[in-house]
């Protein structure tokens, strides 16, 4: 696949996000093309791990699920704040790359292609006079070799070499934006016309390894993550849209699963902004979109349950009583 059809597939899960789609589906393209040269079996292919920036809820994981079943290649998922609490750092790793052998159908050479996402990579930052510092920066120490690549020996005796596994971190870096105020880099060039000021823009938006390094990441470890993505709030257009467009949307969901049983579940436009309103309030992202909707249906599958009759259900508004038809 190349970039633009990975995007593609993308699109038809995600909502938005469309720079950091790019950004990654390049990154991935490329990570594959590298891994399969014989620049990679010389020592000589560097890996282009990837780092993704944004809020909770925006979409950091759904995007990397969504990009291995795309590119159909075995998937898990850590969490850098539960590594951080451990007493067994190395143990939780060869936990995750056990997890990796067991998506790919216990097949070596196919777990050593996969995708790792740690997630809140960003609660392992360095703070000095912090008392969990220590076991954050010796979390980020423990991380480096496997993300540069090196084979792992796990617990069965078998050993799964992470050379060409792309290693994707997110987290939401609060505070991270203060920082590149303060490093703007870039003021000194002298701009002729808006394109110029575009240009001009987004080079003083990206993250640069100093950033991450004030952040409170350490050198080596910013350094294994040389592709930064950057994704934004969702807006209230974009969270009606992800109850809307998806295949597997949650709306979409509920209307199958009704008309299994011969109702149709009919749903207002309105309603779907009063809940990307709520979500908006709620500062989770997309995440709040599951439980307010599902707190809309509480009634109505209640009375379906006992109502057998009942042929259409339409809701008006969220404030309102859902209307039943036979």
């Amino acid at each position: 696949m190349t970039p633009s059809e990975i995007v593609r597939q993308l699109d038809q899960h995600v909502v938005g996000q469309d720079e950091a789609k790019k950004i990654l589906a390049v990154s991935t393209y490329w990570h594959f093309r590298k891994a399969a040269s014989p620049a990679a079996h010389s020592g000589y292919a560097i890996k282009s791990n990837v780092l993704l920036i944004g809020p909770t809820g925006t979409g950091k994981t759904l995007l990397c699920e969504t990009l291995s079943r795309v590119l159909d290649v075995p998937f898990v998922t850590a969490d850098a704040g539960s590594l951080a609490q451990s007493e067994y750092v190395n143990h939780e790793i060869e936990a995750i790359l056990q997890r990796l052998l067991d998506k790919a159908g216990g097949d070596m050479s196919r777990a050593g292609r996969g995708i790792v996402f740690i997630d809140e990579i960003d609660k392992l930052k360095s703070v000095p006079g912090h008392a969990r510092a220590a076991s954050g920066e010796s979390v980020q120490h423990a991380l480096l070799k496997i993300m540069e690549g090196a084979p792992v020996r796990l617990r069965e005796g078998r050993y799964v070499d992470t050379t060409h596994v792309l290693f994707i971190c997110g987290g939401a870096f609060v505070g991270l934006d203060d920082i590149l105020r303060d490093t703007q880099a870039y003021g000194f060039i002298s701009l002729s016309g808006t394109d110029d000021a575009a240009v001009l823009t987004k080079l003083n938006t990206q993250v640069k390894p100093t950033d991450l390094r004030t952040y409170g990441l350490i050198p080596e470890f910013a350094g294994r993550l040389p592709i930064v993505a950057r994704l934004r709030d969702l807006t209230r257009e974009m969270l009606v849209r992800i109850m809307l467009e998806p295949p597997h949307s949650i709306y979409n969901q509920y209307r199958d699963i009704l008309r299994e049983d011969g109702v149709e579940l009919a749903i207002e436009a309105a309603v779907f902004e009063q809940i990307a309103d709520l979500a908006l309030e709620y500062k989770a992202g997309a995440r709040s979109l599951r439980g307010i909707f599902e707190s809309l249906m509480i009634d109505v599958l209640y009375v379906l349950a006992d109502d057998r009759g009942i042929r259409r259900v339409s809701i008006a508004s969220l404030f309102d009583q859902p209307r039943y038809s036979r």
